[in-house]
């Protein structure tokens, strides 16, 4: 197999070539290997190849998964592998090894699925890019210039350039669906508690934090949560269980759904009106699908709700670092951290837990009444981003700021995604729009508590209408290094 065959290919796919033994998972490591080498250097998506450890598990066999032999990826942050180090985007964590994996790193093995390395990310996932100074810039496949977005940066930017077909992520305040429509990639945040956090957490940023991959393929995302979702002993809570396989309902029809249409930024600033226009155009595609769309929008304080955001990923930030510094026997201090973190920390060290309450007050507010608005609707469509992919440094987690205006500056870019980590509802980010220049540019769908199945079965519609697997950015593993 070569490079053009391999990215011909979604996981599903390959995993099939390996059950009829038209291909074998060695061959299938020896070509993303060499995938890494053809365009990493151009994007660094990829900080750490396991390639000598890949192979060790396949000398000793592998599961008989459904992704069985198809090579894979880890964010740098969240999943974590035994004996494989977990920097956390951080000069303060650096080198951080666990002897176990984590109980999602565990299902994505049973999965046969090969761990091939790390992906970037920035520092404690505390950006909407993947610039850290620890391992450099993640670069956009489709302008080197431009972000890959953030947190999962690294992830999106290795799947749009075909080094992998599929990779995890992350998901605290728009993580996988900010990077996903930057690289012109699918990205599902799934429900709360849909897949586990454990053993490490049980409820991580206070339930916004939300595990899942990066893909090419609607399918593969699908097949994937197949695999991982469900509860592991211990779990606060979970979510209900599917009806069926997600993969059955990619090719499912939805029926005639009820669709809002929002295209106003929740904090009141500016979308790009390519943006806009990329939601309206997926509105009228839908329209087009026979699907009902009426613009609308949940009523709820957005800057009061991002006043919330801000109190809860601040606290939750200097109680990670805390507990970083504790097990590093690192100093958590400037000289370790980036600016705005360092900020962030000492902003949340100076809350008290009757601020801590009093956000997620807000946030149980905030839920009741989208709750409410998507008993009149059955998806909201709006943009993913407010910005088309936008130069690397705009979103410089160096520069000297307070931890309210480094996060006024962050999410003012993807004020969108993070309603949705706070209601724990299910979201994807869908690439189905280019912009003239020709840069992706996603659309966000939203869904009911629970309902992945609803957004599987709009996804496959969609991607069935406006194909976009085989969209190749200019650096990609099938172009010339």
């Amino acid at each position: 197999m070569n490079l053009d065959d391999y990215s011909r290919f979604d996981a599903v796919g390959l995993a099939e070539l390996v059950r009829r033994k038209e291909v074998t998972p060695e061959e299938l490591l020896r070509v993303a290997v060499e995938a890494i080498h053809r365009v990493n250097p151009a994007i660094n998506a990829v900080i750490d190849t396991r390639d000598t450890q890949a192979h060790e598990a396949l000398k000793q066999g592998l599961p008989d998964g459904p992704f069985r032999g198809v090579p894979f990826l880890i964010k740098d942050i969240g999943v974590h592998a035994a004996g494989v180090p977990t920097d956390l985007g951080s000069r303060l964590t650096q080198g951080t090894v666990f002897p176990y994996d984590s109980a999602l790193m565990a299902r994505y093995r049973r999965a046969g699925l090969v761990l091939l390395g790390r992906t970037n990310a920035p520092e404690f996932g505390n950006n909407a890019t993947t610039e850290p100074l620890l391992h450099g810039p993640t670069r956009n496949p489709w302008d080197v210039g431009r972000s890959p977005g953030g947190s999962s940066g690294g992830s999106a930017a290795a799947v749009a350039a075909g080094i992998v077909p599929v990779a995890h992520g992350n998901d605290g305040g728009g993580s996988l669906r900010i990077p996903a429509s930057l690289c012109g990639v699918f990205g599902l945040k799934p429900t709360r508690g849909r897949n586990s956090l454990g053993p490490n957490s049980g409820d991580f940023i206070c339930g916004m934090g939300i595990e899942h991959v990066l893909s090419r393929t609607v399918r593969d995302s699908a097949a994937v949560l197949d695999a991982t979702q469900g509860p592991e002993a211990g779990d606060p809570y979970f979510a209900p269980p599917p009806r069926r396989p997600y993969l059955e309902e990619v090719g499912r029809t939805p029926g005639r759904l009820r669709i809002a249409l929002m295209t106003a930024s929740p904090m009141g600033g500016p979308v790009s009106p390519q943006c806009i226009e990329a939601a309206r155009l997926a509105a009228r595609l839908c329209e087009e699908l026979g699907h009902d769309v009426t613009e609308d929008a949940p009523a709820h304080d957005g800057l009061l709700l991002h006043e919330a955001v801000t109190t809860v990923w601040s606290a939750t930030i200097a109680s990670l670092v805390a507990m970083a510094s504790h097990y590093s026997g690192r100093e958590a201090e400037p000289d370790s951290l980036e600016a705005t973190t360092w900020a962030v920390v000492r902003h949340g060290q100076a809350l008290t837990a009757t601020d801590l309450q009093r956000a997620l007050g807000v946030f149980n507010f905030v839920s009741r009444k989208v709750g409410l608005f998507f008993e009149k609707y059955d998806v909201l469509l709006s943009p993913t981003v407010a910005a088309p992919p936008f130069p690397l440094g705009l979103l410089d987690a160096n520069a000297p700021r307070t931890a309210r205006e480094w996060y006024d500056h962050a999410f003012g870019h993807c004020p969108f995604t993070a309603l949705f980590n706070v209601t724990g509802q299910p979201a994807m980010s869908v690439p189905l729009h280019w912009s003239a220049e020709g840069l992706p540019i996603g659309v966000q769908f939203a869904g009911r508590y629970a309902d992945e199945a609803t957004l599987f079965q709009l996804a496959g519609q969609l991607e069935q209408a406006r194909p976009w697997a085989q969209r190749r950015p200019p650096v990609h593993v099938t172009r010339p290094a």
